[in-house]
């Protein structure tokens, strides 16, 4: 019985561990995924401002989920 709830305990901190390590990759993703898109519809495709556009709408549907 111990012996189940010390595994337990590491599968939860090794899950906690894993999704703090790679949830920023994801972001990460969104983000270049949408500095593309929006590179390529404007007419004048500027990537520094298309990256700012791109983290603010993309942290702001973040908080609101």
């Amino acid at each position: 019985m111990m012996k189940k709830i010390i595994l337990f305990i590491i599968f939860i901190l090794t899950t906690f561990f894993l999704i703090s390590k790679y949830s920023d990759h994801n972001l990460k993703k969104a983000i270049a995924s949408c500095v593309i898109a929006q590179t390529r519809t404007s007419n004048t495709p500027d990537i520094e401002k298309a990256k700012i556009f791109c983290e603010e709408k993309i942290k702001k549907q973040r908080k609101i989920k």
